[in-house]
């Protein structure tokens, strides 16, 4: 597969970006640069190796989920600017 100029136009198009002729020369090159490049895959012997979506094993880092005691309405209330009727006070967004 190679990229020529019109398929750099046409993703400047797409990307709405307006390229020089040389900047579409320049961009041809290096994509069909990287196609080649990436061409070299397909000389791997890849017999017997499982497919993989990830190449480091996945584990969920995140900590158990606990009830945990949270802080009271009045500690809340002591830290905001504001406060009525026991909740926060924030000044209006929509008008």
């Amino acid at each position: 597969m190679s990229i020529t100029t019109n398929d750099v136009q046409h993703v400047a198009n797409l990307a709405r970006l307006a390229l020089t002729d040389e900047e579409k020369e320049t961009f041809t090159g290096q994509l069909n640069a990287i196609l080649k490049y990436a061409e070299k895959l397909n000389e791997l012997n890849t017999d017997g190796v499982e497919p993989t979506s990830h190449v480091l094993p996945l584990a969920n880092v995140m900590r158990a989920d606990e009830v945990r005691q949270s802080l009271s309405i009045e500690a809340v209330l002591r830290n905001a600017p504001d406060e009525e009727d026991g909740q926060i006070k924030v000044p209006a967004v929509l008008e």
